[in-house]
């Protein structure tokens, strides 16, 4: 099952880009394959263009994002978290990003860094300089915040296309039941004309039979055709139960699918 699937993707990247203004956090939405399904959303130059643009920086902020959860202290220094996004016990991916200070930086440090990644230094200095610094309790909450708004709406999506399918299928089973019975009402009604002709006709054959006497014998095609009928009337039996069977599935399906 893709997210997309369950929720509206600019729906969600409009709630993501929301919480970003409000926090000053960076974040991205990842399918159950890995693979980006949202834009990236308060992404930095000192993450993206400095830190993960170099061949040790990256292959750093990889292990972390393959390793890490929750909300951690990312290779770095700055504070990153993931969160899953599970409905009806489907992992359907997760929200990642936090790229935040949670106090303000040791600048030395970041300059040594910059040297082991091969960056220039005053650079990625000025570009650290543009990174919020927040609490941790802050970053922290506001981490869990997220995923558990995404994950909300998420299953409230999930229940509603799930009720909506319920009622489709609730409909067509109303449909079909209706169907049936119109067959069924049908066929009630060729079976009500053969027996009247039976009647009739075995009436006739009795009657013309007792006036001719000896000669009645001859009514005997007429016994044949009164057998013929009767044994239509026996099909026709037959095919209304058949039916009955179906709407009686049909029914017993319907209270089912309202449980």
């Amino acid at each position: 099952m893709h997210i997309s699937e369950v929720i509206d993707l600019q729906l969600l990247e409009q709630i993501m880009r929301d919480w970003s203004n409000a926090t000053g956090m960076a974040t991205i939405a990842v399918d159950h394959e890995g693979k980006y399904c949202s834009g990236e959303i308060g992404f930095t130059d000192f993450c993206i263009k400095y830190t993960r643009g170099s061949a040790e920086g990256l292959r750093r902020c990889v292990k972390c994002d393959n390793e890490c959860k929750g909300t951690y202290f990312c290779h770095a220094g700055l504070m990153d978290f993931s969160a899953d996004i599970v409905v009806d016990g489907h992992y359907l991916g997760k929200i990642i990003g936090g790229q935040i200070l949670p106090q303000e930086p040791d600048e030395e440090k970041f300059r040594q860094l910059a040297v082991t990644f091969g960056i220039d230094p005053d650079e990625y200095i000025a570009a650290l300089r543009k990174i919020p610094v927040r609490s941790e309790t802050a970053i922290r909450s506001s981490a869990k915040l997220l995923g558990d708004i995404v994950n909300m709406l998420v299953e409230f999506e999930y229940n509603k296309k799930n009720e909506s399918n319920k009622q489709d299928g609730l409909k067509e089973s109303v449909m079909r039941a209706s169907a049936l019975i119109k067959e069924m009402n049908e066929m009630s009604l060729s079976l009500n004309k053969i027996e009247s002709k039976q009647n009739i006709l075995s009436l006739n054959a009795s009657i013309e039979a007792a006036r001719a006497g000896e000669a009645g014998r001859g009514f005997a095609v007429v016994a044949q055709e009164v057998c013929k009928l009767a044994s239509n009337s026996t099909q026709i039996n037959s095919n209304i139960k058949a039916v009955l069977n179906k709407l009686n599935a049909e029914v017993e399906n319907m209270v089912e699918m309202e449980k």
